[in-house]
């Protein structure tokens, strides 16, 4: 008698040794024993729990408009969960027992047409398409990608991770699910440096800015003396500070684009780089 499809699968996908903990698709007592190639990764697999991967896509907001892109992603959950919400997605890892794995969970779950799986070093791929990133590393391989994430990926692109942080780069927010921590940063624009700043048709003032990371701070130079900046916000590329006039408190918000700071709202002022 010819077998029937659904057992075909199930066989399939126990010979792919899934280990889908956590709300997955069989227990974990049915986890194969940690592959070959587990001694040579970056990271050992440890899947995130499905109530902490869900956790994670709502901190990132992740919808049908993202593109996420999974460092280190296993047996595939993350993506496959973005997909299920209409992202597209791409998972990357080194082991190929997790790839195969991912590849058959990404068919079963009917999102193969938008999620993909690539076997590949996480500091080899490219990542400059990505609108959220996401990780569940080590805090050192956190360290190591991190220069990666903040020039390659485009301000306001989402970095979620599980567990571990970025070391002296705070993150933006910070959620507790059980005992778990995940963490969310905004990748900021760069706005270090000096500024020359126009509001209508008066004299042009020097904006002074220093940053680290998302906080920023610095001085308002013009015709009426040299103010501090305060209660300065940057977000992805939305800028925002206030400085002390003589006429009382006045508040800039802006979009930061390449060497140009301009309003928000159709406000008469613009910035622009000069050192």
């Amino acid at each position: 008698m010819k077998p029937s499809p659904i057992l075909v699968a199930l066989c399939l996908l126990g010979g792919c040794a899934m280990a889908f903990e956590g709300g997955g698709l069989l227990p974990a007592r049915f986890a194969p024993p940690p592959s070959v190639a587990e001694d040579r990764l970056d990271a050992p697999y440890v899947p995130t729990p499905e109530p902490v991967v869900e956790a994670m896509l709502d901190l990132a907001g992740v919808g049908p408009d993202d593109y996420l892109i999974d460092l280190g992603s296993g047996d595939g959950r993350i993506p496959i969960a973005a997909g299920r919400r209409g992202a597209r997605a791409l998972g990357v890892d080194i082991d190929p027992e997790r790839i195969a794995q991912a590849n058959l969970a990404a068919q079963l779950a009917g999102v193969e047409g938008r999620v993909s799986f690539r076997r590949q070093d996480m500091f080899e791929t490219s990542i400059a398409d990505a609108s959220v990133v996401a990780m569940y590393l080590l805090p050192d391989i956190n360290l190591r990608l991190r220069p990666r994430l903040l020039t390659e990926l485009r301000p306001g692109t989402r970095v979620v991770t599980h567990a571990f942080t970025m070391g002296d780069w705070a993150p933006d927010q910070r959620r507790v699910i059980g005992e778990r921590n995940i963490y969310l940063w905004i990748v900021p624009a760069v706005v270090e440096g000096r500024w020359e700043l126009t509001e209508g048709n008066g004299p042009p003032a020097t904006l002074v800015l220093e940053q680290h990371f998302q906080t920023v701070g610095g001085t308002l130079a013009g015709a009426g003396g040299v103010a501090s900046i305060r209660e300065a916000r940057l977000r992805g590329s939305d800028f925002s500070f206030t400085v002390d006039t003589a006429s009382g408190p006045r508040t800039y918000r802006g979009i930061v684009s390449d060497d140009s700071i301009v309003p928000e709202s159709g406000r008469a002022w613009r910035a622009r780089r000069v050192g």
